[in-house]
C-alpha cells in the first residue's frame, strides 16, 4: 500500500512512534537545545514526569508523562507496549528539570493501557495511544488539570520533554526542554492522522518538534487565569516518512479520554 504523501510543513519532530526506531515513536551531548529546536525550560513544571525505558537501540531511553493525580501519571500506550520492544525500568521521576536527578522517584505499582490501543508502526497513526501508570504511593507535587477541550486550530501550545536533540543520533536531553507550538488543523497532518482524538500539532519555531524520547509527554495550553492545562500526550509523527524536525506532530487528546481516565482512577 502506498503511504500518503506527507504535507509540506517547515517544522516538527516525530515523537516516540519512533521511540524504538521502527517499533513505535542533538547537536552534541553538551548542547543546550533539544525537543529538536527547543530550549531549556523557563519555569518549573511540578507535573512533568519521566519514565526510564529500554528499547532496541535505546538502552538508556526515556518516555515523558504528566502527573494528573497525586498517585497517577498519564503517558502514551506505546511507551508501555512490549509488542514494540519497550520495557519500562520500573520507576517514574516526577517534578524534576533533570532527566536523571531531582524531583521525586516512585516505583510503578501497575499500568493500564487503553483497551482500544493499536500501534501504527510508523505507517499510520497510533490509535487510542494513552495509558495510565499508578505510583506505589502519592507524591507531594501538584498534578496538572486536564482541559475541558483543546483550543481551536491556531491556539498557542507548549511541548515538554527529555527527548533527543536532533533527528539522529539519539542523544537525550539531560535538562527539560520546551517548545512553542500551536494546534494545527486536521488537514495540516497527513490524511487519516488527525481527528477528534488525535491533535495535529505545528511548531512555531523553524525545524523543531518532539522526537525520540518525548513520547507520552505533555502538550499544554493556557487555561483560565493563565494556568497551564493538559490537552495532549505525545504520540508520534503527523505524517509518514518524515524526520522529526520536518513534519507535523500528533498528540492524543487528553480531553477526549477524560471519561476513561476518571473511570480508571475511580477503580484505583
Amino acid at each position: 500500500m502506498q503511504s500518503p504523501k506527507p504535507p509540506r510543513r517547515r517544522s516538527v519532530r516525530t515523537a516516540v512512534v519512533a521511540l524504538v526506531g521502527a517499533a513505535c515513536l542533538a547537536a552534541s551531548a553538551g548542547s543546550a537545545t533539544a525537543i529538536v529546536g527547543g530550549e531549556d525550560s523557563t519555569q518549573r513544571y511540578s507535573f512533568m514526569a519521566s519514565i526510564p525505558v529500554s528499547a532496541t537501540g535505546m538502552p538508556d531511553g526515556v518516555c515523558g508523562a504528566s502527573l494528573i493525580d497525586r498517585q497517577w501519571v498519564l503517558t502514551a500506550a506505546h511507551c508501555l507496549d512490549p509488542g514494540v520492544g519497550v520495557t519500562p525500568q520500573g520507576t517514574v521521576r516526577i517534578g524534576s528539570e533533570h532527566r536523571k536527578s531531582g524531583g521525586t522517584v516512585r516505583t510503578i505499582e501497575r499500568t493500564v493501557i487503553h483497551p482500544g490501543y493499536v500501534n501504527g508502526h510508523n505507517l499510520k497513526a497510533n490509535k487510542d495511544d494513552v495509558a495510565l501508570v499508578k505510583l506505589d504511593r502519592p507524591v507531594a507535587q501538584k498534578p496538572i488539570r486536564i482541559a475541558e477541550r483543546p483550543g481551536r486550530p491556531g491556539t498557542p501550545t507548549r511541548l515538554l520533554g527529555f527527548g533527543t536533540t536532533i533527528d539522529t543520533p539519539m542523544v537525550f536531553a539531560e535538562r527539560l526542554q520546551q517548545l512553542e507550538t500551536r494546534r494545527g488543523a486536521e488537514e495540516e497532518c497527513a490524511p487519516g492522522y488527525a481527528d477528534e482524538t488525535r491533535l495535529c500539532t505545528i511548531s512555531r519555531v523553524p525545524d523543531a518538534m518532539a522526537c525520540h524520547g518525548d513520547s507520552g509527554g505533555p502538550q499544554l495550553q493556557r487555561g483560565k487565569g493563565g494556568r497551564w492545562e493538559l490537552i495532549g500526550v505525545t504520540s508520534g509523527p503527523g505524517a509518514p516518512g518524515v524526520p522529526c524536525s520536518q513534519g507535523p506532530g500528533l498528540y492524543s487528546s487528553a480531553p477526549a479520554y477524560a471519561d476513561w481516565i476518571r473511570d480508571t482512577l475511580g477503580r484505583r
